[in-house]
């Protein structure tokens, strides 16, 4: 058995401290005030659709619009205590895009596991 790679320890890492979203429970999530985000860049969102609800926030400027102490943060980012709920595509870059949120003090920020494919299957199946 071969070690793991250090991007995977790294990720292991950063979902040992979210309490990630199964796609079951997203609408309780946001039923009780949690804010998706979804980082996808815009062709996978061009390719594959929306994510009803989500607001788009890119990947590289994600720390700056949702901190509350960032002079460029959004109209919601009012509380370092918000439930964000960040959304990639297959639920990876949106395990360390929340542990990094986290370590800038937003707590509650987490990831939706499996990502958009994961709420596109579930949707596809309802």
């Amino acid at each position: 058995m071969t070690d793991p790679s250090a991007i995977d320890k790294l990720l292991a890492q950063a979902r040992n401290n979210l309490d990630r979203v199964q796609v079951e429970d997203l609408a309780d999530e946001i039923a009780q005030g949690a804010i998706l985000i979804d980082i996808r860049p815009l062709e996978q969102r061009q390719r594959e659709g929306d994510l009803p609800g989500a607001i788009v926030v890119d990947r590289n400027v994600l720390e700056w619009r949702l901190d509350p102490t960032s002079p460029h943060r959004l109209p919601i980012a009012t509380r370092a205590d918000l439930r964000f709920i960040i959304v990639c595509n297959e639920g990876y870059s949106s395990s360390l895009a929340a542990a990094t949120l986290q370590e800038l003090g937003l707590r509650s920020s987490t990831d939706l596991v499996g990502g958009f494919q994961a709420w596109r299957a579930r949707s596809a199946a309802e």
